[in-house]
């Protein structure tokens, strides 16, 4: 499995880097107040080379952080800091968000290797969870503790508790968000927080699966990976369906498209595209996975193409009329495009916005 810098994988790069021997600052925004470029959870992978991977928000914010970052790796000490971004419009280099951030440098992440470890192991097999640091702040020392509860909130309404010295339930969770729990613990103001325990739900990528590695295939599984989807991509032509024509692809499958959407696990968080070479290609993949509970299914195509297949698909029973009105057909939002990579972007968008529906 390729890693790539989302949230979900960027604690399981955490644990590749730490493999190799380097020296490693892995930033995360606790707690944000007011307007900010960014949320709880958001985080970034520091080196000596500067920033790696992820985001903390760009700007003077990330630019802070990766001075403090810097500087922690040569003391080797952690950080617990406030930002401010309230600066006056006027400054040149100040930030006018108006909000304030709680941000963790955590520069001995190898103290806790074993729980990326088990967090990148799990999201292997793709399996939630949730990860719990716990944070203890003296006057020069910073303790940081991380585990990993592979099945998040099932596992904590089971009483399988993240740290059991904090007694922390799943109704200390609410949805998929991340938080900072600090009301169980004696009342500190954010700068001096003597103890607190951050917890992230952690999900695995969402599936991509594009059946067609021509033009369009090719160009949706670049954008697919850089939006933070796992790609895999299906195709009959091993000339198209290989590493060198798609080097973003998580996962290739050569073969009978039709045989191999039936055999590939479609789940409520498989997102499927039908851009095959032609119609019967469209058609065997469309009734391979028309029935299943996945999360987005589109198929490029024509109107009056799609019309007829339509037509076809009720006449032979293949699907019923509210299975085929969940297949965006044609695909794409309508941005007028016309070139390969437009018509990528139009697909991508889309997917973006049925992801979106679901995480809110």
């Amino acid at each position: 499995m390729k890693l790539q810098p989302s949230l979900a994988n960027l604690y399981a790069q955490v644990a590749e880097l730490l493999e190799t021997g380097q020296k490693v600052c892995l930033g995360t925004i606790l707690q944000a107040k007011g307007s900010t470029p960014q949320v709880p959870g958001a985080s970034a992978i520091f080196t000596a080379d500067g920033l790696q991977a992820g985001t903390l928000g760009g700007g003077i914010l990330e630019g802070d952080a990766e001075k403090q970052a810097l500087d922690s790796l040569k003391t080797q000490a952690s950080k617990l800091y406030s930002f401010e971004l309230e600066a006056d419009i006027a400054s040149p280099e100040g930030a006018i968000c108006g909000g304030t951030v709680l941000v963790l440098l955590d520069v001995l992440p190898e103290k806790n290797r074993s729980t990326f470890v088990e967090l990148q192991q799990s999201l292997q097999r793709r399996q939630a969870g949730l990860i719990s640091t716990h944070i203890k702040k003296s006057l020069d020392h910073i303790e940081i503790k991380r585990q990993w509860t592979e099945g998040g909130l099932e596992a904590l309404e089971q009483g399988k508790s993240p740290d059991s010295s904090l007694q922390i339930t799943a109704a200390d969770i609410m949805g998929r968000e991340p938080q900072l729990i600090v009301s169980h613990l004696e009342k500190q103001d954010d700068e001096s927080c003597r103890e607190c325990l951050f917890l992230e739900p952690i999900f695995p990528l969402p599936q991509l699966v594009i059946t067609g590695a021509g033009h369009i295939g090719q160009a949706l599984t670049h954008l697919g990976h850089r939006l933070d989807f796992e790609v895999t991509v299906v195709d009959d032509r091993p000339e198209y369906a290989n590493p060198e024509s798609l080097p973003d692809a998580d996962n290739i499958v050569v073969g009978n498209i039709g045989e191999a959407l039936q055999k590939f696990p479609i789940s409520a968080d498989t997102y499927l595209v039908i851009v095959t070479r032609g119609h019967q290609h469209d058609g065997d993949a469309l009734r391979a996975c028309v029935k299943t509970d996945a999360a987005y299914i589109g198929m490029i195509g024509s109107r009056t193409k799609i019309a007829l297949m339509r037509e076809q698909f009720l006449e032979k029973g293949w699907a019923t009329a509210e299975e085929w009105a969940r297949v965006h057909a044609p695909i794409g939002l309508d941005i007028q495009s016309k070139t390969v990579e437009e018509i990528a972007v139009s697909i991508a968008a889309q997917l973006v916005q049925v992801r979106s529906r679901f995480n809110t």
